[in-house]
């Protein structure tokens, strides 16, 4: 059984900054479960029997080799797509997260080519199809 197609997937995200504007991003490998070749903020699935909290700790510990500094709770939401043709539905839960950007690396090479520190201006592209539409949802947030 597959999360996201088979039954419901529930998932965290986030935005990682270091206080000064700056947001880090990686351009998704062919590792990744989808949209391979594009820019991702990051996330990843909710394991069970896991709080909120502790999956977002582990996913920016796995996805960029740091701790949590501090975060905020933003939102949630759920988001139907096609995932290579096959429909699928999340919930989500967004995060603002401060990180310190020196202790920060890319920790799955298996699932990311690289990563950048961008500002909201000047964010690459293509981006992850969500990114865009959560980009627009927090912008007061961010």
């Amino acid at each position: 059984m597959i999360k996201g197609i088979d039954y419901t997937g529930v998932t965290v995200s986030f935005f990682c900054h270091d206080g000064e504007g700056n947001y880090v991003m990686h351009k998704r490998s062919a590792g990744a479960r989808d949209e391979q070749g594009t820019w991702d903020f990051g996330g990843g699935g909710l394991k069970f029997n896991e709080s909120l909290e502790d999956c977002l700790k582990r996913e920016v510990k796995e996805e960029y080799g740091v701790e949590l500094t501090s975060f905020e709770y933003l939102d949630f939401d759920e988001k139907f797509r096609e995932q290579n043709g096959v429909p699928t539905h999340w919930i989500g839960f967004r995060y603002l997260v401060l990180v310190d950007r020196d202790k920060v690396f890319n920790a799955e090479p298996e699932c990311a080519d690289e990563i950048g520190w961008f500002t909201l201006g000047t964010l690459p592209s293509p981006r992850h199809s969500l990114a865009d539409k959560d980009l627009t949802k927090y912008k007061d947030k961010l």
